[in-house]
């Protein structure tokens, strides 16, 4: 079956006045569809820079990187917005939510993007927060909710539109412990009851054990391959 993310030969060189670092030193990488994988590694060893380059908030220097058979490194400015927007949902260590906003508000922000009517974008913005166990949280602000709660919240947002693949960015790390393991069961049951390819970057060993493949990246190369 062909992969869902193909990764093939690429680099990532950032220019700093006249100096060139190598971020990424030729990736090759499948993810199948379905996936729930885990990158680790000491910080600097550019496990984010690569998460960034498949979720399209980035470009690599050299290389192709196909999403859905979709070549994403290829694409302009515009068309490379556009697909972010419609296939890829977001999630990072901190919520980045709207502090003047309600949970229901904050979910739907995606979906202002779209055609839908307002009524729709509330009906689909309810869905994501019932899927993620807050319902009874929709009309809270962020100030008003714990932790673990706005980063459900977020996690809500980045699936509201129903995208192809889920980009978390050490979702648990700024939780307690408590937290954190309830942010990633949900992840796991979005993987496995909805079918959703998630991809984590984490450096906490506990979080990669709710993946089901961990990948290690030291100085921008794949060191190991690992099934949990």
């Amino acid at each position: 079956m062909t992969p869902l993310i193909e990764i093939r030969d690429v680099s990532k060189i950032y220019e700093r006045g006249k100096q060139k670092v190598e971020v990424l030193h030729h990736i090759d990488l499948d993810v199948a569809k379905g996936q729930f994988l885990a990158l680790m590694g000491p910080s600097g060893s550019g496990k984010t820079t690569l998460l960034n380059l498949i979720g399209g908030l980035d470009s690599p220097s050299g290389g192709s990187i196909s999403v859905g058979g979709q070549r994403i490194d290829n694409l302009g400015t515009g068309a490379l917005a556009k697909w972010r927007a419609s296939q890829v949902g977001f999630v990072f260590q901190f919520y980045n939510l709207m502090p003047m906003l309600s949970a229901q508000r904050n979910v739907e922000l995606p979906l202002l993007l779209t055609r839908l009517s307002a009524g729709e974008r509330r009906k689909r913005a309810a869905i994501a927060l019932e899927l993620v166990g807050l319902a009874d949280r929709a009309s809270h602000k962020p100030a008003e909710l714990s932790g673990g709660q706005q980063q459900r919240v977020s996690i809500a947002r980045a699936i509201v539109s129903d995208p192809t693949l889920l980009v978390c960015d050490e979702p648990t790390g700024d939780l307690d412990r408590q937290s954190a393991e309830d942010v990633l069961a949900l992840l796991r049951a979005l993987n496995r009851d909805h079918g959703k390819t998630i991809l984590m970057v984490t450096h906490d060993p506990k979080a990669a054990e709710y993946a089901n493949q961990t990948l290690h990246l030291d100085k921008g190369t794949l060191v190991e391959q690992a099934a949990a």
